[in-house]
């Protein structure tokens, strides 16, 4: 195996990986005293569509090429769309904490989860144009790669996530959605500069 193949493969799937990360602290800010199994569970639901989105896009390029162009345009809006929906929840919950100055409940629901989860790896369906020359077995390992290097960075995240939610617990809800709406309008902006 080529080092190159899996230097390009770990420096794709940090690149991948940014929305997440940022995503990940945005999490951890919104809830500090989060387990270190809820900490596990987010990472790897980041990690599974980094995989997931690049197997699917190496799909499209080799058998549904044209629908997949047509849909392309769409990445961007519908990202921006989800972490919006889940951005404003988070704000919404922060302008609206208990008397007592506790914060609202700040699990992150299965759904919401999910929700980030392909939000934040949509745009790696776009990947499957990066990894088209590659057969399927390098597609999978290189797909495996950028979900191992995704589950690093989000762990990371969330931890820088929770310190700094500890000392912002207040408002800290309030920021981690401003963050997840500005990543939204981050793609769609960089879809209009590419």
């Amino acid at each position: 195996m080529q080092w190159s193949f899996i230097a390009n493969s770990i420096l794709l799937g940090t690149g991948l990986a940014m929305d997440a990360f940022s995503v990940s602290i945005a999490n951890g800010l919104h809830n500090p005293s989060m387990s270190r199994g809820a900490m596990h569970r987010i990472a790897g639901t980041f990690a599974f569509f980094q995989f997931l989105m690049p197997m699917l896009g190496w799909f499209c390029v080799h058998s549904l090429l044209e629908a997949f162009t047509v849909f392309q345009k769409a990445i961007p809006w519908i990202a921006l769309v989800l972490l919006c929906f889940i951005g404003g929840k988070m704000i919404y919950e922060g302008l609206h904490e208990k008397e007592d100055g506790e914060p609202s409940p700040a699990a992150v629901t299965p759904g919401a989860l999910l929700v980030q989860g392909i939000a934040t790896s949509i745009d790696a369906l776009s990947t499957g144009f990066t990894i088209a020359d590659y057969g399927a077995g390098m597609a999978f390992l290189a797909s495996v790669i950028i979900a191992l290097v995704t589950e690093l960075i989000c762990l990371f995240g969330v931890r820088i996530g929770k310190r700094f939610g500890m000392k912002l617990a207040r408002r800290a809800s309030i920021f981690g959605g401003v963050i997840l709406i500005l990543i939204g309008l981050e793609i769609v902006i960089k879809s209009f500069l590419s």
